[in-house]
């Protein structure tokens, strides 16, 4: 552990949140059973790397789904809301999630392709960084610098379950806020939205939404950041208006029609891929625009979001 990595996370964090996440890290990284929301965390058994590269091998898709891996495409979605201040009518939200940045080099050349030609207000970047789940971060920080030079500001971001708390002070050098359980009030004249961000909920299990919502007034338009969708009930209780999550990849290789296989979540299936609404709270699982464990896709491809707010 670098000492001044850990000292800018003490400052930054408090030492207890700092010291509890890192021991926490240090004590689950690479665990294959037990521990976060599911049993099994097929991202951190990399014989399954194997296991998948032969299984497409033998049904003669493999390649084809090296090649889907690498085309993004651009999603919009409208979100409505009667809460919705009058100058945010039309303000616009790019939304990015599990890049993996160091899985697919061909997939990082694509985005940063799509995102020099796309108009918004604001960048969100639900988690997931980087393409291991433990060991040097280094090769991700590089990634993530090169699409970062493309991106407008302001960027906001959380952490996935791959990503170490080690990464948020690179992060942040690039010009990036990490919302560590914590919340914005972004401003347009003196109207407000407020933006809060929530550590990863799926297996470090650091999150804290009552901190995260502390400073945000009643009937408020407030949006959760989360990586995983899967604590969509504690944020619908909370009384957050929108809710953007990743975490899912969507299945990653679905059947035929986007059916997938298996969406290592916790989660109701019409929830693991694109907008769906919980009691009160409007909510988006974007399905990523990298690739987990093996860099392929199979009836599922890598998106970004343009979520355009509107009042109604």
């Amino acid at each position: 552990m670098d000492d001044d990595i850990l000292a800018t996370l003490e400052q930054r964090l408090g030492r207890l949140h700092a010291r509890q996440r890192l021991g926490i890290e240090c004590d689950h990284e690479a665990q294959i059973f037990g521990q976060g929301l599911t049993l099994l965390h097929l991202e951190n058994w990399y014989s399954a790397q194997s296991l998948i590269r032969a299984a497409l091998k033998l049904s003669g898709l493999y390649w084809r789904a090296r090649r889907n891996a690498e085309r993004i495409i651009v999603k919009q979605n409208e979100v409505r809301s009667k809460d919705l201040p009058p100058r945010f009518d039309g303000f616009t939200i790019l939304h990015i999630s599990d890049m993996h940045v160091d899985m697919n080099e061909a997939a990082m050349r694509r985005l940063i392709e799509l995102v020099g030609e796309l108009h918004y207000d604001l960048c969100v970047l639900t988690g997931d960084f980087r393409g291991k789940t433990f060991g040097p971060f280094e090769a991700a920080l590089d990634g993530v610098g090169r699409v970062r030079t493309h991106l407008r500001g302001p960027i906001y971001g959380v952490l996935g379950n791959h990503d170490t708390i080690q990464m948020v002070p690179g992060l942040e050098a690039m010009g990036m806020r990490i919302l560590i359980n914590e919340c914005e009030v972004i401003a347009r004249g003196d109207e407000h939205v407020f933006l809060a961000g929530v550590d990863d909920a799926h297996f470090y299990r650091m999150d804290n939404i009552e901190k995260a919502s502390l400073q945000i007034p009643d009937r408020a338009f407030s949006i959760l950041l989360s990586h995983t969708p899967e604590i969509y009930r504690q944020a619908a209780h909370a009384q957050f208006s929108l809710m953007l999550s990743g975490h899912t990849h969507g299945g990653q290789i679905c059947l035929p029609g986007s059916i997938p296989i298996t969406l290592e979540s916790a989660l109701p299936r019409r929830m693991g891929a694109g907008a769906w609404q919980y009691q009160n709270m409007m909510g988006y699982t974007s399905v990523g625009a990298g690739s987990s464990v093996v860099p392929v896709r199979l009836n599922c491809p890598p998106e970004i979001t343009l979520h355009c707010l509107r009042r109604g």
